[in-house]
C-alpha cells in the first residue's frame, strides 16, 4: 500500500515540475506556482487517505485464520467488521469471534447464549440477530440479538415455526426468513416466508415460496431476493426463486448452471463492483471452489475465479465489495476448516472519495485569496 502511495505521489510530483517548467521555473508567476502547490499537495495527500484493496480483479487471497475451526457458522458485518458467530466441530458452538479487515485481526467476543448451527443471520441497525438453527435439542425458533457497541445478547420473540438450513435478508430494516428444513432427523423443505420487524419485535407471514427449498443460501439486489437451491435432495434442478418485496410475489430467473451442496451466497452493491451475485464452494462429489456469478440485470450466469480451499457449509461476508469466505467443511473427512480467503470480483474499482473535491475547492480558495491580498496589498503601497 505505501509504495502504491509512493508512486503517486512520484507521479503528482512529476506534474508539479512539468508545470513549472512549462512556465519558466523561476519566473513562474507566483500566484501560478502557488495554485500548483496546493493541487500539488492535495493530490499527493490523496492516495495516503483512500483505502486500497491490494490485489487484482477476479482474485483470491489468504487473510489472518479465524481463531475457531467450524462450520455450519453465521457470519455478519457491523461497522467494516466482520462476526463469525456459531456452528458446529464436534459439538454444537456459540463462540462469536470479531475480525478486523483492516488490520486483518481476530478478537473473541462474548458468546451467544444457546450455542447452534445453521441458522438464519442478518443485520439491522448495526444489530446482528440470529434466527432459528439446530441446536443438541433440535430445530429451534429461537431469536437473539447480538449488539456490538455492548458485547451483549437478548433474547426476543421467537420465530412462528422451528426449523434450521434456513436463510435470511434485510429489506427496509425487517428480516425475511425463508425455506429451511423443519425436522432434525430426516428433511422436510419448508417453503415459508416470515419475516421478523426489529422494530416492533413481531413476526407477519408473506408468500410462500413456489418450490420448497431447505439448506438454501440467498442474497438480497434491489429490494428483491434471490433464493439459491441446494443439491440435497435427488432430482432437483437449479431454480433460482427471486422475491420482490414491494409486491409480495416470486418468479423464476435462470437455473443455477451447478447446484451444489451448502454452496454460500453473498452480493456485491455496484458502489466498488458491478451488482452481481455470488455463489460459491458447495459439495459436489468432491467439495468444489467453484464460484458461479449471477448478474440479475441480464438473467446470465458466468464463472469467477475459485477459492483456493474447496470448502462448503461456510459463511460469506461482504466488506466494501470484497467477499471473505470463513471457515466450513473441506473435501472428504468432513474437517471444520479455520480458512480466512478474501475474494476481489471482476470490475473492482475502490469509490472516489467524496471529500476529494472540497480538498481541491479549499486549496483553489486558499489560494485565490491569497491573490486578493497581495493585490490589495499593492494598491494600498501604490496609494501610498
Amino acid at each position: 500500500m505505501r509504495l502504491h502511495c509512493f508512486q503517486k505521489v512520484l507521479s503528482c510530483s512529476s506534474v508539479y515540475y512539468i508545470v513549472v517548467d512549462r512556465f519558466g521555473g523561476s519566473s513562474l508567476n507566483k500566484s501560478i506556482q502557488a495554485l500548483a502547490v496546493v493541487l500539488f499537495v492535495s493530490f499527493s495527500v490523496a492516495p495516503f487517505l483512500v483505502p486500497h484493496i491490494n490485489a487484482t480483479e477476479d482474485s483470491w487471497r489468504t487473510m489472518a485464520k479465524m481463531p475457531t475451526a467450524r462450520s455450519g457458522l453465521g457470519v455478519a458485518v457491523v461497522d467494516g467488521k466482520i462476526y463469525a458467530i456459531g456452528g458446529f466441530t464436534s459439538n454444537y458452538l456459540g463462540t462469536n469471534e470479531m475480525y478486523d479487515p483492516e488490520t486483518d485481526t481476530w478478537t473473541t467476543k462474548a458468546s451467544m447464549l444457546n450455542p447452534r448451527r445453521r441458522f438464519a443471520i442478518a443485520v439491522v441497525e448495526n444489530k446482528i440477530y440470529i434466527i432459528g438453527g439446530a441446536d443438541p435439542n433440535g430445530f429451534s425458533s429461537v431469536n437473539q440479538v447480538y449488539d456490538p457497541a455492548t458485547d451483549t445478547w437478548e433474547t426476543l420473540t421467537p420465530m412462528p415455526s422451528s426449523r434450521a438450513e434456513l436463510c435470511a435478508n434485510v429489506i427496509d430494516g425487517k428480516i425475511y426468513v425463508i425455506g429451511g428444513s423443519f425436522h432434525y432427523y430426516w428433511p422436510e423443505p419448508s417453503n415459508l416466508t416470515e419475516v421478523y420487524d426489529p422494530e416492533t419485535d413481531t413476526w407477519t407471514t408473506k408468500a410462500s415460496m413456489p418450490t420448497t427449498v431447505y439448506s438454501c443460501t440467498s442474497a438480497v439486489i434491489d429490494n428483491k431476493i434471490y433464493v439459491v437451491p441446494t443439491n440435497n435432495i435427488a432430482g432437483w434442478s437449479g431454480l433460482l426463486q427471486i422475491y420482490d418485496s414491494e409486491t409480495d410475489t416470486w418468479s423464476y430467473g435462470k437455473d443455477v448452471p451447478t447446484i451444489t451442496n451448502v454452496p454460500v451466497a453473498a452480493a456485491t452493491t455496484g458502489v466498488y463492483a458491478p451488482k452481481r451475485i455470488y455463489v460459491m464452494g458447495g459439495y459436489e462429489l468432491p467439495v468444489t471452489g467453484l464460484n458461479q456469478i449471477y448478474d440479475p440485470e441480464t438473467d446470465t450466469w458466468s464463472l469467477g475465479t475459485q477459492m483456493p480451499t474447496p470448502r462448503y457449509n461456510m459463511g460469506v461476508a461482504v466488506v466494501n465489495d470484497t467477499l471473505y469466505a470463513i471457515g466450513g467443511y473441506d473435501d472428504g473427512s468432513a474437517t471444520p476448516r479455520t480458512e480466512n480467503e478474501r475474494y476481489t470480483p471482476s470490475g473492482y474499482i475502490p469509490e472516489f472519495p467524496s471529500w476529494a473535491p472540497i480538498l481541491l475547492v479549499l486549496g483553489i480558495v486558499a489560494v485565490a485569496v491569497v491573490i486578493y491580498k497581495r493585490k490589495l496589498c499593492k494598491n494600498q503601497g501604490r496609494q501610498k
